[in-house]
């Protein structure tokens, strides 16, 4: 429960959701894949080109944003903000503020986060520069370049005047966006906010041309050297390898509990708590006892007034890298030791890959449908976990249980640990 500088606390309400993402588009199309034990990793569409070989977890090719954005927005803009534009108005719709005239303008902010922006158009632009000369570079590269084009393009879309902000915490963004929003409608500069997450790591394959980026995270040894989708991406397996590159978008409606109880609007949940916090340790690896992680979620625990023992599940970062997996059940060995129960745990990214800036907030409508539904799904492809993952990981099978509150983790590159708590 957030609390404004004048000590008053302010409920925040979840009102709208949207989703772009690999195993589905829309949140429905999302939650029907990660029940259905979908896998979107696949062989990338550049591998016939590259010097390895290369998997990647893709939108779907049935998303054409066209239709709903229109061909000059879609000219100008990285797959990353269409994915964002294409969210955020489903999340908007959803909430019943999609019609002209339903923001008020000047009390409505945007918070995008993103790990990466629009660095594939960049790239692109690089590779038709090097093959064609200047008459070869797409006209917009530098506007579809921007990291802060998503949310500026979504302030342009529905004619909005309040904070407009882009969250650059590598893979921690989509959930430190939730965050800097509840300290908005905690301090009163805004009645409701339009936040997620988005990135693209993935574009078609266009006149041989391989993303460096695809190819580096293989040379950093980040990404698994497995070539079986069903098995590349194991989170909290003793035979995890590490991380395949994902993509997609996943976006919320929050306003404070008067603003959406004056319109009549039952939320779909509730942020009770935000905490986030500094490794101050390394570039890449977390520091391995997991105790800045673990500081994390006790800081989105206090935020919201509750105890761990409270905690029913817990929607786990969970890469599938063997330093870092280790870390956050080492973070949550910590948290909840001492209590009876611990609460289970599960993870999304052996589904969708990791989808960047994203992946938090995409955890975090599961955590949503979780809270919904009481129905925990099992993380993907895991079939033995490693001995020291001392904690209750879901696998084989889905679980019920009666859930009231999911804490959800995104932790990123130069140490960034983002947690947020919520409930029904």
């Amino acid at each position: 429960m957030a609390t404004a500088g004048t000590g008053a606390e302010v409920l925040v309400a979840i009102t709208g959701a949207g989703a772009v993402t690999p195993i589905g588009i829309g949140v429905d199309g999302f939650l029907r894949g990660w029940r259905a034990g979908a896998l979107g990793i696949t062989e990338a569409p550049w591998a016939v080109h590259a010097p390895l070989p290369l998997l990647t977890a893709r939108v779907p090719d049935g998303f054409d944003p066209v239709p709903a954005l229109g061909e000059r927005v879609v000219a100008a803009t990285d797959r990353c903000a269409q994915y964002a534009l294409v969210a955020a108005d489903e999340a908007l719709e959803q909430a019943g503020l999609h019609e002209p005239g339903a923001l008020d303008p000047m009390r409505t902010a945007v918070i995008d986060g993103t790990a990466a922006g629009g660095l594939h158009s960049i790239m692109l632009g690089q590779h038709r520069f090097d093959a064609g000369g200047v008459d070869a570079i797409p006209p917009k590269t530098m506007l579809a370049g921007q990291a802060n084009m998503a949310a500026a393009q979504i302030a342009i879309r529905h004619h909005l005047h309040g904070p407009l902000r882009t969250v650059t915490t590598a893979c921690a963004s989509g959930l430190d966006a939730v965050g800097a929003a509840v300290d908005l409608l905690a301090l009163g500069r805004a009645d409701v906010v339009v936040c997620g997450g988005s990135d693209s790591a993935a574009v078609s394959d266009v006149d041989g041309f391989v993303p460096v980026f695809s190819i580096a995270g293989r040379v950093f040894g980040m990404e698994t050297p497995e070539l079986d989708p069903a098995r590349a991406v194991l989170p909290f397996d003793v035979a995890r390898r590490g991380i395949v590159f994902g993509e997609g978008a996943a976006w919320f409606v929050l306003e404070t509990a008067e603003h959406a109880a004056a319109r009549g609007v039952e939320p779909l949940g509730w942020v009770l708590g935000a905490g986030s916090c500094a490794d101050g340790f390394h570039p890449s690896s977390p520091e391995p006892t997991g105790r800045w992680q673990a500081h994390a979620m006790e800081l989105a625990l206090a935020d919201a007034g509750l105890e761990a023992a409270q905690v029913d599940v817990v929607m786990a970062h969970a890469t599938g890298t063997p330093k870092g997996d280790l870390a956050e059940a080492r973070a949550l060995e910590r948290v909840f030791s001492g209590h009876p129960s611990a609460p289970p745990v599960t993870a999304l990214k052996g589904h969708t890959g990791h989808t960047g800036g994203s992946s938090g907030a995409m955890s975090m409508l599961a955590a949503l449908d979780v809270l919904r539904t009481g129905r925990v799904e099992p993380v993907r492809g895991t079939t033995d976990l490693d001995p020291e993952v001392l904690i209750d990981v879901v696998i084989g099978r889905s679980r019920l249980l009666d859930a009231r509150v999911a804490m959800v983790n995104a932790f990123g590159f130069g140490g960034q640990n983002s947690c947020v708590v919520i409930g029904p």
